[in-house]
C-alpha cells in the first residue's frame, strides 16, 4: 500500500512539473486583435449559433498575432496581403467576391501591402 502511495504521490509530483513547464502563449481573437492599438474588425453580430465580424483593412494596416477558430471568410472588397505564420511568410491576393473556408489557425500575421482597402466578413460558428 505504501508503494502505491507513494507511486501516486510521484506520479502527481512529475504531471505538475511537467504541466508547469508548458509555454502556451495566450493569444487574442480576431475582434481582440488590432493593429498598432486600432481596432481592424467589428463585430456585427454575435448570438447563440454565429458570431460574425466585419474587418477592414486600409493599405499598410495589418491584424496583429492571433488566433482563429472554425470560420468561413467572404471579401466584400479585396487586397493583397503578407500572411505570416508557422509555415512562414507568403502574399496572398484576396479576390472581392471570393470566400475560404479555414479549420482555424492556430496563429497568423496579417499586413495589407496593396494600394486598396481590403474588407471582408468572418463567420464563427459556435
Amino acid at each position: 500500500m505504501r508503494s502505491l502511495i507513494l507511486n501516486l504521490f510521484l506520479f502527481l509530483l512529475i504531471q505538475s512539473l511537467l504541466s508547469g513547464c508548458k509555454t502556451k502563449q495566450q493569444l487574442p481573437d480576431p475582434l481582440a486583435a488590432g493593429w498598432k492599438n486600432e481596432k481592424v474588425c467589428e463585430l456585427l453580430e454575435d448570438n447563440k449559433h454565429l458570431r460574425v465580424l466585419k474587418c477592414t483593412f486600409e493599405p499598410g494596416v495589418g491584424h496583429e498575432r492571433h488566433y482563429h477558430s472554425l470560420h468561413f471568410g467572404y471579401a466584400l472588397s479585396g487586397g493583397t496581403f503578407r500572411i505570416k505564420d508557422q509555415n512562414g511568410v507568403r502574399e496572398v491576393k484576396l479576390v472581392t467576391g471570393s470566400h475560404f473556408f479555414s479549420e482555424g489557425t492556430e496563429w497568423h500575421e496579417v499586413l495589407n501591402i496593396g494600394d486598396s482597402t481590403a474588407v471582408y466578413l468572418i463567420f464563427e460558428p459556435k
